[in-house]
């Protein structure tokens, strides 16, 4: 049986890759989940694992060459590799692998840690659904995976028994390290002492020929590659590493203070938690963005009468016929990316001493989760319309929820909204989400006596805040942003007349 490889989806408004290394060739041996070769887009570098054990066929799609979503990359062929022609003779021989019911006892399959995604190099073991011991079935999740963007759980390469766990919880693991092994398993790949050949790597990861996206940026920056720390496979550099060497201050942060002793019987009552990835990662971020970003924060107010009225007239008709409810996000989701046009650096970066402006709106939205905040990205947010905002909103903001949202969902925004108003805030600062140079906080609606038209009368009132970074954003833009954003919820017909 020959299974196709094909390339996998490479994420919104990306349609096409090019093909950067391929780490295996033809006749050599694969392992379930093992990286046959690499894709670079124009956003990121994609890793394709193959889709079953068995022998590397054809190579389709050569070094260098561009393809499409779904394109056919290459073949397996099932079997174990070069070694299975020399047991039998070519033909109905393959089809017969009589040595397998003989080792089928002594099989034994490794689990390893699957693709994390790009620039995540490591995870912590936070769970284990299985003991030793147990029987599992093919694709039954054994544990769960936790690193600081996403949770990834870990589904059995094939059935048998769990016979030895090699990562217990808590404990840190690579991208290419073994959790476990599964003995007694079907069909296990002869592939098997793939592993046994990995501790090698290490000694060649100096000869590994890094991304050409990388090359080409560490060139153009004159960076030495010995000071670029790679996190591809077998230490490879990718471009997001030259982008984070770039970006790295070179001081170090200083070190955290040390904790101030307690009382024995305070501490008899404390209670000590490890911080979950995700929860350290949320720190990093937030305090290297002070340390790295001029951020300040310009405020406002907003009269919510209009956008409230307007809700009320059509939420009903809204929903009838879109299928999901009309809430405020779209309308300030609408609001901001009228004003990021009249204010484009609001929607820049720094690029080491470059400013980047991108003409176009990927709208993070803030959302708190029970294991903390993650932020989903909503693509080219300035060209939907209020529905697709809504739907895109309700959809993301549930696989948060459930920890299901990828990191490619997470990556790539170019300006985020942050609503602490539906924990109750009436004013807060809200922090850069680094590398992007605005964020907008919304709060609170609450009743307020307003003096309008010279009479005093009672308004819905919402504070704005803007947080920016003072090295792109003059006060002056800040503020003009703010006053735009202001305007088009005071009046909404403004968006329809693109005023």
């Amino acid at each position: 049986m020959t299974t196709e490889v094909r390339v996998p989806t490479l994420g919104e408004s990306v349609t096409e890759a090019t093909v950067a290394t391929w780490f295996k060739k033809p006749g050599d041996a694969v392992a379930v989940d093992e990286m046959l070769c690499e894709l670079e887009t124009d956003k990121v570098t994609v890793e394709v694992p193959s889709p079953m054990a068995g022998t590397m066929g054809e190579i389709v799609a050569a070094e260098g060459e561009t393809v499409g979503v779904n394109a056919l990359l290459a073949t397996i062929s099932e079997g174990a590799g070069a070694a299975a022609p020399a047991a039998d003779k070519a033909g109905s021989g393959a089809a017969k692998p009589a040595p397998a019911p003989a080792a089928e006892t002594d099989a034994t399959t490794d689990v390893m840690v699957p693709t994390l995604g790009e620039s995540v190099s490591e995870a912590t073991v936070s769970t284990w659904f299985k003991a030793v011991g147990d029987t599992v079935a093919q694709d039954e999740m054994l544990c769960e995976l936790e690193t600081h963007k996403v949770s990834v759980e870990v589904p059995s390469p094939a059935s048998g028994v769990l016979a030895e766990i090699l990562a217990p919880e808590g404990s840190t693991v690579d991208a290419k390290a073994r959790l476990a092994v599964i003995s007694g398993a079907a069909g296990a790949p002869a592939a098997g002492q793939a592993p046994a050949e990995a501790p090698a790597a290490p000694a060649q990861a100096r000869d590994v020929e890094n991304a050409p996206s990388a090359n080409r940026a560490m060139a153009a920056a004159g960076l030495d590659p010995q000071s670029v720390k790679g996190t591809g496979r077998d230490g490879r550099i990718m471009k997001e590493d030259v982008m984070k060497a770039l970006a790295t201050p070179p001081a170090a942060a200083p070190a955290a203070a040390p904790r101030a002793p307690v009382p024995a019987d305070d501490a008899a009552r404390e209670e000590r938690v490890k911080m979950t990835r995700l929860r350290q990662t949320i720190a990093k971020r937030l305090k290297d963005s002070q340390n790295t970003a001029a951020m300040l924060t310009t405020y406002n107010e907003v009269d919510m009468t209009e956008v409230m009225a307007l809700r009320n007239q059509y939420k009903d008709a809204f929903e009838k016929k879109h299928g999901v409810r009309l809430g405020f996000m779209s309308f300030f989701t609408k609001a901001c990316c009228h004003a990021l046009k009249e204010v484009p650096e609001v929607n820049a970066e720094i690029d080491g001493t470059d400013i980047v402006y991108k003409n176009f709106v990927h709208m993070g939205v803030a959302a708190g989760t029970p294991t903390g905040l993650v932020v989903p990205v909503i693509r080219d947010a300035d060209a939907m319309s209020f529905a697709a905002i809504e739907k895109a909103i309700s959809e993301k903001g549930k696989r948060a929820r459930d920890g299901k949202l990828s990191m490619a969902e997470m990556q790539g925004g170019t300006f985020t909204i942050s609503n602490g108003g539906v924990y109750g805030s009436l004013m807060s600062s809200p922090i850069l989400n680094p590398p992007q140079s605005g964020i907008l906080g919304m709060h609170k609606i609450q009743d307020r006596p307003m003096a309008i038209n010279g009479e005093i009368k009672i308004r819905p009132m919402m504070y704005l805040a803007l947080s920016y970074d003072h090295r792109i954003v003059d006060g002056k833009g800040a503020v003009t942003f703010l006053v735009r954003v202001k305007e088009a919820l005071e009046d909404p017909r403004r968006l329809l007349m693109d005023l």
